[in-house]
């Protein structure tokens, strides 16, 4: 559903957007309450009501918790690496207008469409890549989704024809395709089986670094370096982050199974990331 909206959103974002930025942040607030509108009286409460003999978890022992997973050396840089990576993806919904916008005079329209194809690829091949790509061990996986992000975004600093836009929005979201929900079943992986919320909330964490930095930065290099230099930085950066998931490959190789053998419970954990269900 998410999917489908975005790709649908853009489109009608693109040509609101082109007759008026009023227009459209009014749509959005009409399409907002609409929808607090239907979740109030249509969605009932499923927060389950708390049991008086449990007893909860208190700070300290969660704090304890947190530390366990710090503690582990691999996830940690596994995390650091992703980061990276993360750094580069963000740069589609930030920078990436910006620049097409400023320096090609790109219409709103026009990125409407770009970014729509984006979340139509997801929706209509997501399922079939991550069958796929579960067959193989994960970090080389995120190695390969990695250099389509090399690729697809380090392509806009070099083409300026139209229809390689598209082209490099394709490959790169490929590469997006790969690289979500294979680090999302790595972390599932990672971690033990009474300690996968923790883990997965410090991967959430790890997000949260280049969403803070990334637009700074991206803003800092299009001012004083040249706004081309985004997406050399963005492959230079790539291929730094693919570097590491080969060597974290060998690191990791007692918590994943050996390259090009069957990961079952990869597997599972992929198809039940890719089940709209």
């Amino acid at each position: 559903a998410v999917n489908v909206s975005a790709t649908i959103g853009p489109i009608l974002g693109g040509f609101l957007a082109s007759e008026s930025y009023m227009l459209l942040f009014i749509s959005d607030a009409v399409c907002s309450l609409i929808t607090a509108f239907i979740v109030f009286i249509v969605i009932p409460e499923t927060k389950p009501e708390k049991q008086d003999d449990k007893p909860e978890e208190s700070v300290m022992k969660t704090i304890i918790g947190y530390k366990e997973v710090l503690k582990d050396s691999v996830y940690i840089m596994f995390l650091a690496v992703s980061v990276v990576t993360v750094l580069v993806y963000m740069q589609l919904y930030s920078t990436l207008s910006v620049f097409l916008l400023t320096v090609y005079a790109f219409s709103k329209e026009g990125f409407g469409i770009l970014v729509s194809i984006n979340a139509l690829m997801v929706v209509l091949f997501q399922f079939w890549i991550t069958n796929r790509t579960s067959k193989y061990a994960p970090m080389k996986m995120m190695a390969l989704g990695t250099l389509l992000y090399m690729i697809g975004f380090g392509m806009y600093g070099f083409i300026s024809e139209i229809y390689l836009f598209f082209v490099a929005m394709f490959i790169l979201t490929v590469g997006e395709m790969i690289v979500i929900p294979v680090s999302q079943a790595a972390v599932a992986l990672f971690a033990p089986e009474d300690k996968r919320g923790r883990y997965m909330a410090v991967y959430g964490f790890s997000w949260s670094i280049p969403n803070l930095f990334g637009v700074i930065l991206a803003g800092l290099v299009m001012d004083y370096i040249g706004p081309n230099w985004v997406w050399y930085f963005a492959g230079i950066l790539s291929m730094i982050a693919i570097i590491g998931f080969l060597l974290l490959h060998g690191a990791a190789k007692l918590r994943f199974l050996k390259e090009e053998e069957p990961l079952n419970e990869d597997q599972n954990i992929l198809s039940n990331l890719s089940d709209p269900n």
